[in-house]
């Protein structure tokens, strides 16, 4: 077991920054200071961070450190830390690890119980999630859609038995391919959304069924990198499973805390509501008091 207390020292370690996926002004303030106080940025790509860094006055050393990095500068930066050092690894856009480079450097710093501290940020599933009106109590991000045919078909079949929204990124001259796709394996009506630009001037989202969305994009062709949301075909059936004349109150509030995640006192509320019972009953009940 590994236990990092991460503000208890000054000490080396990695700081993973989140940066804009679109609108500038989307850093935190600690992002900023973190980015001006550290001995060196790591970037994804140079150029493209060039840009946030001369928006925000920094001027710290910035290297390139990418998915075809060597387990040399793997070893290199590892090395570096250990000096005493403190380094910041950035993305494009976004929390660095999220289909990004980072994982090997982050899993080598912990191996050599070094500290890993991740700043809270722009994201792009769950920018979407949030403001998508799908469930996001439970949801399962994917990363990129697949682009093989078998592979589509695979991933779209499992959905059909799931409960949580799914969520995937996709390309704009792909993304039509992948509503066909959703259409005929998980099903025409299945409730989707496709968000686009995000936080971007041009952001926009379209909800609907996957074949209503389908429809609109034969006429109406996008851009932009897109997030594509998917309803959990067996939410609907699955949602009020709970209440259930055969379940005791117990029962009940259980099969809540598992299936929609509440706290113990929501679903015991909720619970209490659905039956036109006293909550100190249903408490009671859980609680085997």
């Amino acid at each position: 077991m590994q236990r990092q207390s991460s503000f208890r020292s000054e000490g080396p370690c990695l700081y993973l920054v989140p940066t804009p996926i679109g609108n500038l002004e989307d850093m935190t303030l600690r992002a900023i200071r973190i980015l001006k106080e550290v001995d060196v940025v790591l970037a994804e790509d140079t150029r493209q961070t060039q840009k946030l860094l001369k928006a925000y006055d920094i001027e710290t050393t910035m290297q390139s450190f990418h998915d075809h990095s060597s387990d040399q500068t793997v070893d290199y930066w590892l090395q570096y830390i250990q000096a005493g050092h403190q380094v910041a690894l950035v993305s494009d856009a976004g929390m660095p690890l999220i289909n990004d480079p980072g994982h090997p450097l982050v899993q080598a710093l912990l191996d050599h119980d070094l500290s890993v501290i991740s700043l809270p940020g722009a994201n792009a599933a769950l920018t979407a999630l949030v403001a998508s009106g799908l469930a996001a109590n439970q949801f399962t991000y994917y990363g990129f859609f697949p682009r093989k045919n078998q592979d589509q078909i695979a991933v779209l079949t499992s959905l059909r038995q799931r409960v949580e929204t799914a969520i995937f990124y996709e390309s704009p001259h792909r993304l039509h391919k992948c509503l066909q796709s959703i259409t005929e394996h998980v099903g025409p009506q299945t409730p989707v959304v496709v968000a686009r630009e995000l936080t971007k001037k041009f952001e926009e989202y379209l909800r609907g069924t996957a074949e209503e969305v389908l429809a609109h994009l034969n006429d109406h062709p996008i851009k932009g990198e897109c997030v594509v949301l998917i309803e959990g075909p067996n939410q609907e059936e699955n949602s009020n499973q709970w209440l259930d004349s055969d379940l005791s109150y117990q029962e009940q509030v259980q099969a809540l805390i598992d299936q929609e995640g509440l706290a113990p006192k929501d679903a015991i509320k909720e619970v209490a509501q659905a039956n036109q019972v006293k909550k100190q009953v249903v408490y009671k009940a859980y609680h085997q008091l």
